[in-house]
């Protein structure tokens, strides 16, 4: 085969990562939204607002901890609106998440509303990636 019916082949073939046009679209206003949500829990966080320290009291915290918690999460979403380490922001939140499961898990907390929360979040943050940013696609695409 020629080299010009191969570039010919190559260019024409349907790319298997194309997303939809709305698909991009809504993983982008997605991505946006928990954007907005983390970065209004962070800033609660480090502002020491008497909200997130009184409500991380009953969870074992103390305010200097709150303001820790706050810390890292600043660090998780600075590495997550970044487009070049947006993954490595989604992985840093996805063990942020894991320990507010075992936190609420630990002092008894119900299940759907407290416990699996950080889930749901995590959740959202990789169907988001997934639907706009084809490195996300790409890792979960199976061989062919």
């Amino acid at each position: 085969m020629s080299t010009a019916m191969l570039d010919a082949r190559l260019t024409t073939a349907p790319r298997p990562f194309a997303p939809s046009q709305l698909r991009l679209w809504v993983g982008r206003v997605l991505y946006g939204i928990i954007g907005l949500l983390l970065a209004m829990d962070v800033a609660v966080k480090l502002i020491m607002a008497p909200a997130a320290v009184q409500g991380s009291a009953p969870l074992g915290f103390t305010p200097q901890h709150v303001w820790i918690i706050g810390c890292i999460g600043l660090v998780c979403l600075a590495a997550y609106l970044i487009p070049r380490t947006r993954i490595l922001g989604a992985v840093l939140w996805t063990g942020y998440f894991g320990g507010t499961v075992v936190t609420h898990l630990r002092v008894g907390n119900p299940l759907f509303s407290h416990i699996l929360c950080g889930v749901y979040l995590g959740a959202a943050i990789w169907v988001s990636l997934y639907l706009f940013d084809p490195r996300v696609r790409a890792m979960l695409a199976r061989p062919r």
